[in-house]
């Protein structure tokens, strides 16, 4: 029983020592509760980064024109860079206004040739007369009314509008009139020769038009 105690009271007054010897800190004046406080080693001795690889230029660098000795001026004297290079547009408004009858000349030319319906003649020559109208109103009173082509236009818009009117009113009264000198101006013949000289206007138009500078 004595040994017993014995054995307990050294094993009590033992054991906090060896705890405490265990457990005991190194450095007592370092706060532990501060995370890790050892000493980091220095990367940047340790570890360089590596340098970017810089490839040689493809092309040899270009040569510097900030000097005006080295840039060549414009030929602008020289015809041939005026007219070929530069390509100057030459063309007037008046000009691109009126090429654009030249279209519905043809549709009506060709309106004569395939003897279309007196309704489809008359929807070209309308068509070709608002044109011309818009063309007036909007040269009147300028140098570009006394020119030739502007009143060849004028002129072939009104002979059209005269000529679809005849027709027109041929459907209306042919029923209605004997073949007298009245009536005549209705026949077929007579519509027919209108038409052809009608036509002969629209080639002379035309061809006055493609020929303008």
């Amino acid at each position: 029983m004595r040994k017993l105690l014995l054995i307990f009271f050294i094993l009590c007054f033992v054991q906090p020592n060896c705890f405490g010897a265990f457990f005991k800190k190194d450095n007592p004046n370092i706060d532990t509760s501060q995370g890790y406080v050892g000493k980091l080693p220095d990367l940047t001795t340790e570890h360089k980064p590596s340098e970017p690889i810089v490839s040689p230029p493809i092309f040899d660098k270009a040569q510097d024109f900030n000097s005006a000795n080295k840039i060549k001026p414009t030929p602008t004297d020289d015809p041939v860079f005026v007219n070929i290079i530069l390509k100057k547009d030459k063309t007037s408004e008046f000009y691109n206004d009126i090429q654009e009858f030249i279209d519905m000349l043809e549709k009506i030319e060709d309106s004569i040739e395939n003897e279309e319906s007196v309704q489809r003649f008359a929807s070209r020559v309308y068509y070709l007369n608002i044109n011309t109208e818009y063309l007036q109103e909007k040269y009147q009173n300028k140098p570009e009314s006394n020119y030739s082509a502007f009143k060849q236009i004028i002129k072939v818009s009104n002979k059209a509008k005269d000529v679809s009117k005849l027709r027109a009113d041929a459907e209306k009264y042919k029923k209605y009139l004997a073949y007298t000198d009245t009536g005549a101006e209705y026949s077929k013949n007579n519509i027919n020769m209108e038409l052809f000289n009608l036509k002969n206007s629209i080639e002379r138009t035309i061809s006055i038009l493609k020929n303008v500078q």
